[in-house]
C-alpha cells in the first residue's frame, strides 16, 4: 500500500520523527533564521535570506535580509507578499495559495508525519537524518519534500521539489521556541503608495 510509510520498522526513525512533531506541535510560537534557496528548472537560483516567525494559529511573517524590505505575512487567513523593488503587494487567500511556502505550514499546526506524508524513507547526513517523503494530498503544488532532522528534533532544512521540477530549500539557524512575539507582526500594513493585487 502506497500510504504505508517505513519508519514505523525502524524504532530509531520513529523515535526521531516523534521527537519532532513533540518539539514543534509544543511549541506556541517560533523565531529562526532562513536561507531560501529557489532553483527553476534550466534557470540560476535565486538565494534570499532572513527572519522567519511563527505564532500559532496559522501567522507566520518572513522579513527579508536579502532582498532587502521583502516580506512575507500571514495572519491566519490572508497571506501578503510585498516586493520594495515594485512597491507592489500581492494578496491571497491562505488556503488558496500555491505559494512555495506551503511546506512551512506544518510548522503552525499539528506536525504528523504519517498523517500528511507517504513513501517515507531517511539516510543519515552527518549527525542528521534525512528524511524523504511524498504528500498524501494529490492538492498540493509539491510532488516530495525533504527534512534534515537533528538528534534533538529540531528541523536544519526543508526540500521541496514542485510538479515543474523547480526545487526550495529553505536552511534554519539560531531557532528560538516559544519566544515572545507580539501579535501585531502578523498585521499587514500596506505601505504608501503600494499597488495591491489579489484577493479582496
Amino acid at each position: 500500500m502506497l500510504a504505508v510509510c517505513g519508519f514505523a520498522a525502524d524504532p530509531k526513525i520513529d523515535a526521531l520523527l516523534k521527537s519532532a512533531e513533540n518539539r514543534y506541535n509544543k511549541a506556541k510560537t517560533l523565531q529562526v533564521l532562513f536561507k531560501e534557496e529557489y532553483t527553476p528548472q534550466g534557470k540560476p537560483r535565486r538565494t534570499d535570506t532572513g527572519l522567519l516567525m511563527l505564532r500559532k494559529p496559522g501567522k507566520m511573517r518572513m522579513d527579508y535580509s536579502q532582498p532587502k524590505g521583502k516580506k512575507f505575512i500571514s495572519d491566519g487567513r490572508n497571506a501578503w507578499i510585498y516586493t520594495p523593488d515594485e512597491n507592489r503587494v500581492e494578496k491571497m487567500k491562505l488556503e488558496e495559495t500555491e505559494d512555495m511556502r506551503a511546506p512551512l505550514a506544518f510548522l503552525l499546526g499539528k506536525l504528523k508525519f504519517d498523517k500528511e506524508f507517504k513513501n517515507i524513507t531517511s539516510r543519515a547526513e552527518g549527525d542528521a537524518t534525512r528524511i524523504l517523503a511524498e504528500p498524501k494530498s494529490d492538492n498540493l503544488p509539491y510532488t516530495h519534500v525533504e527534512f534534515l532532522v537533528a538528534p534533538d528534533g529540531r528541523i536544519r532544512e526543508v526540500k521541496v521539489t514542485n510538479f515543474d521540477h523547480s526545487t526550495l530549500v529553505f536552511q534554519f539557524d539560531q531557532e528560538k521556541v516559544d519566544p515572545p512575539i507580539d501579535g501585531k507582526l502578523f498585521e499587514f500594513q500596506v505601505p504608501k503608495g503600494a499597488i495591491v493585487e489579489g484577493a479582496n
